[in-house]
């Protein structure tokens, strides 16, 4: 199996992980990844791209345990995703809850019908004549790349309220991957293998939400509750979907990611260390 990308930084702290979303929506990971590095040692798998046979949420899991193992040989890193990316993180983490540390889920996305249509509402009721005029010119585009970045950008003023800058540093979208991995979710959850398979997960998992996000997090939040009773649920004010570009939550979310990492690691290898002396971490 050829590996997609993984980029690192940092050369001293714990092992760290950072999950980008979309899907396909590479790098926009990359100014966590940056504000992390002096703290840890971070890894940025850049998901696979779409070609050949439909893309999967088991390849994408499969590829990001393989990415973590390369990155991290012999140990658990903690993990941070966003959006798409904090659905992965979980996926991965039940698919093999001994080879991932700690999660935090910034933004992350639905996983039941009710926080999924309350997503869908509060997009609507953000959106005004001129704005739909906009996105319905951005559909017709014949390029379907094109059409989901021109989608996303117009999209941008739903999901933030003050951001610093406009720039996510998405490094390109693929239409096609973003559709067929989202579908393959949609499947996996109308059938019931998630979110009931994250009851496997043995780690500290910590959500963070921005107030404003469309994404309900209250909602999503509950959705995750019954198979994750010690679920901890921060929700930052004034904050959109990407806590770090937001001017009024930026510094807090750096510095509760520091602390996070921090805790959660020593935290969670104290308590496996005494209940299972031969897991890595």
């Amino acid at each position: 199996m050829d590996l997609p990308a993984v980029r690192t930084r940092g050369t001293s702290g714990p092992p760290l992980a950072v999950l980008h979303g979309g899907p396909g929506a590479p790098g926009y990971m990359a100014p966590v990844a940056r504000g992390l590095a002096g703290s840890f040692r971070v890894a940025e798998p850049l998901q696979r791209w779409s070609g050949g046979a439909p893309l999967t949420v088991a390849i994408h899991v499969e590829d990001t345990l393989a990415a973590l193992a390369a990155a991290f040989p012999g140990e658990r890193p903690a993990v941070i995703g966003s959006s798409w990316g904090a659905m992965l993180a979980l996926c991965a983490a039940a698919a093999a809850p001994d080879a991932v540390g700690p999660l935090l889920l910034v933004g992350c996305g639905t996983f039941d019908l009710a926080s999924r249509a309350r997503f869908k509402a509060l997009l609507e009721e953000r959106t005004d004549d001129a704005l739909r005029a906009r996105l319905a010119e951005a559909a017709a585009d014949p390029d379907p790349d094109r059409a989901l970045r021109r989608r996303a950008a117009l999209l941008e003023s739903l999901y933030s309220v003050d951001p610093a800058t406009p720039d996510l540093e998405i490094e390109g979208v693929d239409a096609r991957g973003n559709r067929e991995a989202w579908e393959d979710m949609l499947r996996l959850q109308a059938d019931g293998t998630y979110p009931a398979a994250f009851a496997r997960i043995r780690v500290p998992v910590l959500m963070i939400h921005g107030a404003y996000d469309p994404h309900p997090g209250a909602l999503i939040r509950d959705s995750l509750l019954p198979f994750l009773p010690a679920l901890e649920y921060r929700e930052y004010p004034g904050c959109g979907h990407y806590p770090w570009i937001e001017r009024a939550s930026r510094d807090r979310f750096f510095e509760e990611a520091r602390e996070w990492g921090r805790s959660s690691v020593t935290r969670f290898s104290v308590d496996n260390s005494a209940r299972s002396p031969l897991l890595p971490w």
